[in-house]
């Protein structure tokens, strides 16, 4: 796969072409992490006929360097915490630290929910296939914690597809999935953003847009 992707719409095409060859059984369920994600999982449930929902999930960086995760908060009842104990052990970040930085996000997951959902129940994944998406990953820490809470929720089968991802991050997410699909492994790898011509920050506005334009699935 040539990089950089132009955007995240030629990397959801490109995406959307692979998920199809394999014919996953339905009924589908695409599930996307905000923002970035959306778009990618717009485009990927109107090729697949699918239904499109959202995985609320937060990132809990270090205080003094945000954008290292040392763990993550995903929505759900109760919310799912996943730590990365290497990193933690690396930078000695107290666990009640991290506890009390999941506190303050759950906050920001409610308004997402309702700005984003207005209300509307998680779509049912039991017996389904969810396909998880997201514009990349880094560390992982984030989609670790995605796959984990919705393996809680039942699906026949997990499938994880991405554009772009460091090939070490995906062999330790490997054993959270039945299916792992990813375009690009380029190395070195550096930041997501770095292999796409336009990576502009996703707005609320179009995430709510992004939710609009999904097919429904088939009754």
């Amino acid at each position: 796969m040539k990089l950089p992707f132009a955007d995240r719409a030629t990397a959801a095409r490109a995406l959307a072409q692979r998920l199809a060859q394999m014919r996953l059984t339905p009924p589908v369920v695409v599930l996307a992490l905000p923002r970035g994600g959306v778009p990618i999982g717009a485009e990927i449930a109107r090729a697949l006929g699918a239904e499109l929902d959202l995985v609320l999930v937060r990132k809990l960086g270090l205080p003094w360097q945000p954008e290292l995760a040392v763990a993550a908060l995903v929505d759900g009842d109760p919310p799912e915490l996943v730590v990365d104990d290497e990193v933690q052990q690396m930078y000695g970040v107290a666990r009640a630290d991290i506890e009390s930085q999941a506190r303050r996000e759950l906050a920001e997951i409610a308004r997402r929910r309702e700005r984003y959902l207005a209300g509307r129940a998680p779509v049912s994944l039991a017996g389904a296939t969810a396909v998880v998406v997201d514009d990349g990953i880094a560390t992982g820490t984030t989609m670790r914690a995605a796959l984990k809470a919705l393996r809680r929720r039942h699906p026949a089968r997990l499938v994880l597809a991405v554009p772009v991802a460091p090939a070490d991050t995906l062999a330790r997410l490997r054993g959270e999935v039945d299916e792992l699909v990813c375009l690009a492994t380029p190395e070195p790898f550096r930041a997501v953003g770095l292999h796409y011509a336009d990576f502009h920050q996703v707005g609320d506005d179009e995430v709510i847009a992004a939710l609009a334009s999904a097919r429904p699935a088939p009754t």
